[in-house]
């Protein structure tokens, strides 16, 4: 397992550095058929990720890639799941919060997750099996032996008499905000927290916020590396549609509502 979380952030480094090269610079924005964006960065961070984890002989599953049907799929008793650049439209709107996501699946439960934030220089990772999780800034040329030196682990906390919901910088709804309604029936002060991509993931896992609820569209390489990272200390990731934990490698890639939390 180590050897495939070393090659997991070598290929999350490597993405990291390719989109940030086009982040600095003037980019142009395609739009695939279901309208969500697409730029140079997404393109260029799938061919190093696939590149280097193609070495593993794990099949990939890739929001860049073209999906096997899932005849094909659901033999697989491990898979990687990558999504290259999370959070585009955070990407195009130049505000920082996007990330690298990249997730090991085995019989259809993350094991293994791997997020860096290219614009932080942050990275967190987590083997799920191991309990822990951590996060580490990233300095130029840092090699993977000096990251797990310098990583310092995370953990979920509370605030006595508060509940921090964190949503999405681009798909607040109405069912959220119904849902925001519910809790302030706790009695509880109730902050709203906004974060686009995994970063909402990661916010609970290092203890910036304690519920995250999605009642909005997202597809499984959007949430399996943060679920993985949230699965290692403790904070479930439940499908609100079946009341169990989210699974991957599905026959249909896109996820049920769910809702993360640790209580």
């Amino acid at each position: 397992m180590n050897n495939l979380l070393n090659t997991a952030i070598e290929a999350a480094l490597l993405a990291g550095k390719e989109i940030m090269q086009i982040y600095a610079r003037d980019f142009e924005v395609e739009y695939k058929d279901d309208a969500s964006p697409l730029t140079a960065a997404d393109q260029a961070a799938n061919t190093v990720i696939v590149d280097l984890l193609s070495q593993t002989a794990i099949p990939i599953i890739s929001e860049e890639n073209k999906q096997l049907p899932y005849s094909q799929r659901k033999a697989w008793n491990r898979c990687w799941i990558v999504d290259p650049l999370d959070g585009t439209k955070e990407f195009i709107k130049k505000n920082d919060e996007f990330t690298v996501n990249i997730a090991l699946i085995e019989h259809g439960k993350p094991v293994m997750g791997v997020i860096l934030v290219p614009a932080e220089n942050s990275l967190y990772y987590a083997v799920v099996e191991e309990g822990k999780a951590f996060r580490v800034t990233v300095e130029e040329e840092s090699d993977i032996k000096t990251l797990f030196a310098k990583a310092t682990p995370i953990a979920p906390q509370s605030i006595p008499g508060k509940i921090r919901v964190v949503g999405s910088r681009s798909h607040m709804n109405e069912a959220t905000l119904n849902y925001v309604e519910q809790l302030k029936g706790t009695g509880k002060e109730i902050e709203i927290v906004s974060k686009g991509s995994s970063l909402k993931l990661c916010m609970l896992a290092e203890g910036a916020a304690d519920v995250y609820p999605r009642f909005a569209p997202t597809m499984e390489w959007d949430t399996a590396a943060g679920h993985a990272i949230c699965s290692a200390v403790g904070i479930g990731v439940q499908d609100i549609t079946t009341g169990t934990e989210m699974r991957y490698n599905k026959e249909n890639l896109l996820n049920n509502h769910f809702l993360v939390s640790h209580e």
